[in-house]
């Protein structure tokens, strides 16, 4: 049987209309089934935003000013003050990530990091209002295609630590970069897609390749392509 009880959710992203088009849809779609008790921006105010309200379901974005998602979840796991996750509590907090990436590190990290579910933003309204309920029930909860990933990490056929050493000597900024740049964008449209200038992508993409010690964009996509990050 549907519980009645609202999920109450936080969502986080640091894109205000992206923001203020999930709360319509949830407001509208999920009338009666979703309450949404605050909005954040960035690493901080997540978590004062979840200390605060101590929502049922986090909805947070994978990259966020200050550390990303799983920065979220790290700090909040180490605060004493933070809601407890234990079956102690009727609907403990739990998160699930909405991110425009399907990258295969980003899933298997956010998932590692704590979240209890990763949906990509194609979803519908609807689809994301039962993807919240099914949340804060304990399900896990993913889009097909990423449920995959999550396998073949478990399945060993990802190899995810040698993925995450070569990810961590890179920026939040400069994984970016990477991704767009491997998917065959232009210095250009990577500087529009991110908003920072030509000169500023050079920068960062010098730095991938020195830091990967690669040589040119070729070799850096086939790297990607190998590890699953495309």
């Amino acid at each position: 049987m549907l519980d009645p009880t609202p999920v109450r959710v936080v969502i986080v992203d640091d894109h205000a209309m992206f923001r203020s088009g999930v709360r319509a849809e949830l407001v509208g779609v999920g009338a009666g089934q979703v309450e949404v008790l605050a909005e954040a921006a960035d690493v901080d105010e997540a978590i004062a935003a979840v200390l605060a309200h101590r929502p049922d379901v986090v909805l947070l974005d994978v990259h966020l000013p200050g550390g990303g998602g799983v920065e979220v979840m790290r700090r909040l796991a180490l605060s004493p003050a933070a809601p407890t996750t234990e079956a102690s509590e009727a609907r403990p907090t739990r998160f699930l990530a909405l991110s425009v990436s399907d990258a295969a590190e980003d899933v298997i990290g956010t998932i590692r990091g704590g979240a209890r579910g990763y949906v990509t933003k194609t979803i519908t309204g609807a689809e994301l209002v039962s993807a919240i309920r099914r949340v804060a029930d304990g399900d896990a909860v993913f889009s097909p295609r990423l449920a995959g990933f999550v396998l073949d990490a478990f399945a060993g056929s990802i190899e995810v630590a040698a993925v995450d050493e070569d990810l961590d000597r890179l920026t939040e900024r400069e994984r970016e970069v990477m991704r767009l740049i491997a998917r065959g964008y232009s210095y250009k449209e990577v500087a529009k897609e991110l908003f920072i200038s030509i000169k500023t992508v050079e920068t960062h993409m010098s730095s991938v390749l020195r830091k990967l010690q690669l040589s040119s964009r070729h070799e850096l996509s086939r790297w990607a392509s190998e590890r699953r990050l495309l």
